[in-house]
Parts: structure tokens; C-alpha cells; sequence
């Protein structure tokens, strides 16, 4: 994530009336971001909301990973974390792991924002930002799937609900798919 496009970030985390508006013409469009996809997932090192341990999007290996960046000024990002408890519930034995990395400056917001998520999935912090700047992540929130094989399979930018049939379209064909050996 550019400095630029935090300090925007920041912004209309400042003015949610203008974030509010911003969204709903579209800015950062949910859609697939064909040219990103298809290549190695960043290798990125966060650090677990729950216990503080490390937490690296490597050992995940031979599962499929929905990682979603968010922030707790995020209207949609609330609206999208009971979507992802229901992916974690109903995939994981499958082999799906959702990972919710946060981009908050502020820890406490943070968790004031998990205490009412309540999140059945991993939830890590990005204190540095790296991770976001290696996915280049535009918009809040912005949902990643990487395949078993550690790919970037599919981008997604916002959350709207009746998106959510495309998305779990395409997840259910990474978890059809095989891990490798």
C-alpha cells in the first residue's frame, strides 16, 4: 500500500460521511483485478490479535486462504465479518483458512471492533503495513484467495452481499481442486 493511498485511507477514515459516499459510486470497485492474479501469494509475517505469536501466510500450506484486510472505521467491514465466519464454518473442514489482517493505527480500535465481530477465524495485525503494501491493497475491506499451490487465484475489492454468490463460486473451485504433493 502506497503512502499516498494510506494517508487517502486515512482520510475517509476521518470523514466516514465521505467514505459512505465514495463506496457507493463505486470507488475501488468490487471486481475481480484480473492482471494481479495468477502468481505467488506475498509471503507475508503478521502478528496474531489473540495471542500475539507470529503468524505466516506459508503455513497455511495445501489449504485454500481467504485473507481480507480491514479496518475498524470500516463500515463494510463489519458487514462482511459474519460473511467470513460463515466461509470458515462451512469450508474449513474442507481446507479453508480465512485470515483477517488489520490495518488499524490504533490496536484498541481494533479490538473494540473484534469484541463485536466476534471472528471463528484467524485474525492477525500488519503493524508495518508491509503485507498490504506487498498484496497492494486499494480499497477496505479487500479480499484475497490463494490456492493450495500458494497462488493469488482472485481479488476482490469492497463487500457488497449480492457479490457473494461470485465469490463463493470461485472458492468452491480452489477447494475442488487438489493439493499439491
Amino acid at each position: 500500500m502506497s503512502d499516498t493511498l494510506l494517508k487517502d485511507l486515512m482520510w475517509f477514515k476521518r470523514r466516514p460521511a465521505a467514505w459512505a459516499l465514495a463506496f457507493g459510486l463505486g470507488m475501488a470497485a468490487a471486481q475481480a483485478d484480473a492482471a494481479a492474479v495468477d502468481r505467488a501469494a506475498p509471503a507475508c509475517a503478521l502478528q496474531g490479535m489473540a495471542d500475539g505469536k507470529a503468524l505466516h501466510l506459508q503455513q497455511f500450506k495445501n489449504q485454500v486462504v481467504y485473507v481480507d484486510f480491514w479496518a475498524s472505521w470500516c463500515g463494510p467491514c463489519m458487514q462482511s465479518f459474519p460473511f467470513m465466519n460463515e466461509l470458515q464454518r462451512q469450508h474449513g473442514a474442507q481446507g479453508l483458512q480465512v485470515v483477517a489482517v488489520n490495518l488499524d493505527e490504533d490496536a484498541a480500535d481494533a479490538q473494540a471492533f473484534l469484541t463485536k465481530a466476534r471472528p471463528g477465524f484467524a485474525v492477525a495485525a500488519d503493524p508495518s503495513r508491509q503485507c498490504a503494501k506487498d498484496f497492494a491493497v486499494e480499497a477496505m475491506p479487500s479480499s484475497f484467495l490463494i490456492d493450495r499451490q500458494g497462488k493469488l487465484r482472485y481479488i476482490h475489492k469492497g463487500f457488497r452481499s449480492g457479490e457473494v454468490d461470485e465469490l463463493q463460486g470461485v472458492l468452491k473451485q480452489l477447494l475442488a481442486e487438489p493439493a499439491s504433493l
